[in-house]
C-alpha cells in the first residue's frame, strides 16, 4: 500500500519534520493541530472553546484536501495542557459532532508545542 502525503496551504504548515496528513488505503491520519490561523501563523482565540473551533477549521481543510470530511472522522485524540479546560473544550467539540461522534481519547499533557493549551489529532476514513 502506498503512503500519500496530504498537504494544503489552507491549514497551518507543519512546524517540524512531519506531514499535515498521510493517506494510506482508505484512512487519513492527520497530525496534531494547534489553534493557529494558517494565514498569520498566530494562535487564535483567548478561550479553549475558540481554540477548539479553530483547530477543527484547520482539520476540516486538511480532511477536504485528503478526500474526506468531518463526518468521516473515526477517532480523535485531544491533548489538553490543563484538564480544567475539559468542559469548555467538550462543549465546543460537540458542535462538530451533533450525531454519532467518533471515538475519542482526551489526556492532560505536561506541555504542547509553542506552549499551546490544546492540540487535536484525528483519523478519518477517506470517502
Amino acid at each position: 500500500m502506498q503512503r500519500v502525503v496530504v498537504s494544503t496551504e489552507s491549514a497551518p504548515a507543519a512546524i517540524g519534520p512531519y506531514s499535515q496528513a498521510i493517506a494510506i488505503g482508505e484512512l487519513l491520519f492527520i497530525s496534531g493541530q494547534l489553534p493557529i490561523d494558517a494565514a498569520s501563523g498566530e494562535f487564535v482565540g483567548e478561550d479553549i472553546a475558540a481554540m477548539t473551533r479553530q483547530i477543527f477549521a484547520n482539520i476540516e481543510t486538511i480532511l477536504l484536501a485528503g478526500g474526506s470530511s468531518l463526518a468521516h472522522i473515526v477517532k480523535t485524540t485531544v491533548f489538553l495542557a490543563d484538564l480544567a479546560d475539559f468542559q469548555a473544550m467538550n462543549a465546543a467539540y460537540a458542535e462538530f459532532f451533533p450525531e454519532n461522534p467518533p471515538a475519542r481519547s482526551t489526556v492532560q499533557v505536561a506541555r504542547l508545542p509553542r506552549d499551546a493549551r490544546i492540540e487535536i489529532e484525528v483519523i478519518a476514513a477517506i470517502k
